[in-house]
Order: C-alpha cells, then sequence, then structure tokens
C-alpha cells in the first residue's frame, strides 16, 4: 500500500504485470478438434426378373406353405440370363415342380464402378404362373424392363416398361404407367396390378416393372388358396461419390474473463472500513472556512487598528 502510494505521488508510472500472449483467456474453452472425414460412398447395383412372397393353402389339413423365391438376383458385378424357374412344394401336385415362370429372354445385370453404377432386367414373353393353376398364367406380357442408373456426376433415373399385350388371368388388359389396376375372374380370384412405379433421390434410383397382388382359389391340385405378391423385373442402384466430413460442433460464444486487478498496481483507499472520512486536526478550520494562515491575519489586522487609534489622538492634541 505505501509503495503504491508513493508511486502516485512522484508521478511514477505503477506496474502492471500482463499475462503472457500465449496463455489462453480463463473462461474460454479450447476449440473442438475437427472431426475425421468420411469413407467416400461405394457404389451399389443390383437387379431381380422375378421375386415372389407367397403364402400356399393346401386342401387337406389347411396346411400353409411359404413360396419365396427368386429368379436372375444380381448384385454388381454379376449378369445372369435363366429362362425358368421352378419349385417344388410339399403337397402340391405330388410333389411334382411347380413352375412360378417362364420367358424367352430374362436377363438380369448389375455393374457399378466409380463413374456410375447401373442396374437392369429385360424380359421378353414371360408367363408368370401360381401353385395350383399349371395351364391359367397368372399374368402374361410380351416385353418388360425396367432400369436404374446412377452417374457420379448427374441425378439418378429410373424407368420400367411394359410393351405389347398384357393378360392377366387369361383376361386382356389395358394398364396405365403409374396407375393401379384391379382384375377379379369369378371362381378363380382377383389380381391387383401396380405398374411401373419408380423411385429416386439425390443418389439412389429404383424401378419396379410389376408388382401383383394376388388372392386366388384354384381349387385344384390340392391347393385352396393363394395369397401374396409377385414382383415382376425390378432394379435399382446408388451413385459413387465421396462423402463429406460432418462439421465439428462450434464452441459456444464465452466472453473472455476479465483479470484479477494486481494488489500493486491498486489505488489506496483513503477511507477505513465502513466508508466514513477520518477528521484531520484541520477539520474544524474547513468547517468554518478558515484555515492555519487565520491567526496570523487577525494579528496583522490588531496592529492596524491600534495604530490608527494613536494617530487620531495625535491629531486632536495639536489642535487644541
Amino acid at each position: 500500500m505505501l509503495a503504491a502510494t508513493a508511486a502516485l505521488a512522484t508521478g511514477a508510472a505503477p506496474a502492471v504485470h500482463a499475462a503472457p500472449a500465449s496463455a489462453p483467456a480463463a473462461g474460454v474453452p479450447a476449440a473442438p478438434a475437427a472431426r475425421p472425414a468420411a469413407a467416400p460412398r461405394t457404389p451399389t447395383a443390383h437387379a431381380a426378373v422375378l421375386r415372389t412372397g407367397l403364402d400356399v393353402s393346401l386342401l387337406d389339413g389347411g396346411v400353409r406353405l411359404p413360396v419365396n423365391a427368386v429368379l436372375n438376383e444380381v448384385r454388381a458385378p454379376a449378369t445372369a440370363d435363366r429362362t425358368a424357374l421352378s419349385v417344388r412344394l410339399d403337397g402340391v401336385d405330388q410333389g411334382r415342380p411347380v413352375q412360378l415362370l417362364r420367358a424367352d429372354v430374362a436377363s438380369a445385370k448389375a455393374t457399378a464402378d466409380a463413374a456410375r453404377a447401373e442396374g437392369s432386367v429385360k424380359l421378353a414373353k414371360a408367363r408368370v404362373h401360381l401353385p395350383g393353376l399349371p395351364l391359367l398364367s397368372v399374368v402374361e406380357a410380351d416385353q418388360v424392363s425396367a432400369r436404374a442408373v446412377c452417374p457420379a456426376d448427374a441425378p439418378p433415373t429410373a424407368e420400367a416398361n411394359l410393351l405389347g399385350s398384357v393378360t392377366v388371368l387369361g383376361e386382356r388388359v389395358t394398364l396405365t404407367p403409374g396407375e393401379r389396376s384391379t382384375v377379379a375372374v369369378p371362381g378363380v380370384g382377383e389380381v391387383v396390378l401396380d405398374l411401373s412405379r419408380r423411385t429416386t433421390t439425390s443418389t439412389t434410383a429404383t424401378a419396379t416393372a410389376l408388382e401383383l397382388k394376388v388372392a386366388v382359389n384354384p381349387l385344384n391340385l390340392n391347393v385352396a388358396k393363394v395369397s401374396g405378391t409377385v414382383t415382376l423385373a425390378e432394379a435399382g442402384c446408388s451413385a459413387p461419390g465421396s462423402a463429406t466430413a460432418s462439421p465439428a460442433p462450434s464452441a459456444p460464444a464465452t466472453s473472455p474473463a476479465a483479470p484479477a486487478p494486481d494488489p500493486s498496481t491498486a489505488a489506496p483507499d483513503p477511507s477505513p472500513a465502513g466508508g466514513t472520512t477520518p477528521r484531520t486536526p484541520d477539520a474544524n478550520l474547513a468547517e468554518t472556512g478558515g484555515d492555519s494562515r487565520t491567526p496570523y491575519l487577525a494579528g496583522g489586522a490588531a496592529a492596524l487598528l491600534v495604530a490608527g487609534a494613536v494617530a487620531l489622538k495625535l491629531a486632536r492634541g495639536s489642535r487644541a
């Protein structure tokens, strides 16, 4: 306290202790480390000529048999071109093979590289059958195709087409792409068809040429009922590309904490605890408007008064 008072009295600048420039400010959290870059996206592609998800109920005993079959399902890089699919079901047609699909052409192809990914399916003269209906096709189509393309430098595309005539449960029908159609045949059953379903995102594409929801009652070859879905010609892909790292969360903004005052640089507080200023010997003079020279001024004034009185008396005596 004394050293600080002396410095202020002589006009010397008080010492200031500055924190080193490299020291982090108190109360400011360190910046979070950047997250590592994500691995590049791997291109993918797939295709399938036929896919079934059926439940087959038998006449004797009511047993239900699942039929989950697929023909020419491929994933990049691969190609398949089988033109027929048959399955064996215990209790159906004495265990003989049940033909689900036959076509003149049935190819599926999937490719993928750094430039693009593509899946495609082509069918010609396709005929789809269900267990219990060996002579009646659930659907026949002249030309069926589906294609999904995912380039690295362009938006993905998807297309699906049925060209030529289409027959459902023996009846020729007219289908509209993107719309649902229902075909009901008395004594046989009902088929709901979804034609040309396509979906695209910024990096993926899928295409399905034809999806059937079937519910038929053959009552033949020990088959009581067949229900489920049949998908004809499906393809899909995902585009290649480099994935960017997600940004690290930013630290909340925090004002730097004010440094604590240096005791050596603080000005002395003249007030004692309690805030009352101490009284000095001259405090009473300050209260009446005087100071320490007041006695001398009073003495001088008295001497002048005496001198004036003496001079006045002498002047009066000389006149007498």
